[in-house]
């Protein structure tokens, strides 16, 4: 792979993989269990400077490619998955300013503020009515001169409240069509929220997305430039399908790993044989390995897209379209099954919860990703435009 070396990357990298052994997984279980925020992993994440991952040189951050960022939700994956799945949606929400808000003078002095005090990002992108469908909003943002005015009410509002800002999808104006929507930045102290539903899930408990109706007044300038049509075709959705494959794939790599340290101990009390876990643990690698080389490899693929002039329009493409669809359905359906053959190697070790072997947070973690935009609705939209893209 052609892959631009970030030049701050390699510290940072090595100070999430830290964070990773000795903050996340630390706490990853009390985070499960109780339901709550990762604010031990977020604090060490703060410390470190990995919430300015996406922003650029100069802005203040070290403007990290999106492979990079992949690299880093993937490591932090393999400690908590849920700490892993905030700090992907954090950087998706700032690559989407980074990349269409840049012009803006006032985005562009909030891009060195997040930097300078590794602000948290949080996304509002669902809302009661549109069954699901982001492209398509109920809510719209009243401008009264150079101020705005916005209420939503959303059906989950990731990690809103531990938030110092959100990125809100809404209808242009009060006369626009559902699908002609901006995003809006809301920030703390400008909005209040007022809780409508729980989140006691099975999965992902960290994350605390639970339903919000929000309120929210600030400037105009805080209307992210552009419709979000440009800014979910060309960021939020090859962001969200890459960093969440790429978490997805760590948190199946930590359950594949504790499978194999569970192999290795066996081998040790036998020496000179070989475990009859060993062979599906070598067959299960081979999976976790393809899984890796679909994300890495279209994270390659869209930083070299996005480093050529015309990449705009690729990104637009329904070629493109399909290639992120399809890794989203790929990565989902790829991760639980190698959770599962973890789970059969290391057996009743894995199943139970007080076991260092245990695999229950990995594999309720992980059956998420099947829902996260449900596979049915990605596969119906491929179907529609499989009837007219013939280039396979």
């Amino acid at each position: 792979m052609n892959h631009r070396v970030t030049e701050d990357f390699p510290a940072l990298l090595a100070a999430v993989k830290r964070i990773t052994t000795s903050v996340a997984e630390v706490h990853a279980a009390a985070v499960d269990a109780d339901a709550r925020f990762p604010h031990e992993t977020l604090a060490a994440l703060r410390e470190a400077g990995a919430l300015a991952a996406p922003v650029p040189r100069d802005c203040g951050g070290p403007g990290c490619t999106l492979q990079e960022l992949a690299q880093l939700c993937s490591s932090l994956a393999q400690g908590c998955g849920s700490s892993a799945m905030v700090l992907a949606m954090h950087y998706i929400q700032v690559a989407c300013i980074v990349r269409h808000g840049r012009e803006s003078a006032y985005l562009r002095d909030y891009l060195r503020q997040l930097a300078r005090e590794q602000l948290l990002l949080a996304s509002m992108t669902s809302e009661v009515g549109t069954s699901g469908e982001t492209r398509s909003s109920i809510c719209a943002v009243e401008r009264h001169d150079a101020q705005f005015k916005l209420v939503k009410d959303a059906t989950t509002g990731s990690y809103c409240a531990h938030a110092d800002g959100i990125l809100v999808t809404c209808r242009r104006n009060s006369d626009a069509a559902a699908s002609d929507q901006v995003l809006v930045l809301v920030r703390k102290g400008d909005y209040t929220l007022t809780q409508t539903t729980s989140w006691d899930t099975l999965g992902m408990r960290g994350t605390c997305s639970p339903g919000f109706k929000l309120d929210a007044r600030g400037s105009a300038e805080q209307i992210i430039p552009g419709p979000f049509a440009d800014s979910s075709a060309c960021t939020m959705v090859p962001y969200s399908h890459i960093l969440w494959a790429s978490l997805w794939w760590g948190i199946a790599a930590s359950a594949l790993g504790r499978a194999a340290e569970y192999v290795r101990s066996s081998a040790r009390k036998t020496p000179g044989t070989i475990p009859p876990a060993a062979t599906r643990l070598a067959e299960t690698a081979e999976r976790l390995q393809a899984m890796r080389h679909g994300w890495q490899a279209l994270a390659s693929e869209f930083d070299a897209i996005d480093s050529r002039p015309e990449g705009a329009e690729e990104l637009h493409s329904m070629g493109w379209a399909l290639k992120m669809n399809n890794l989203k359905i790929n990565a989902s359906q790829a991760a639980p099954p190698i959770v599962h053959q973890a789970l059969q190697i290391t057996g009743i070790l894995g199943y139970k919860n007080d076991s260092k072997f245990s695999l229950g947070r990995h594999y309720r973690d992980v059956l998420s990703a099947s829902l996260m935009i449900s596979n049915d609705r990605i596969t119906a939209k491929n179907a529609s435009m499989l009837l007219v893209f013939k280039d396979l």
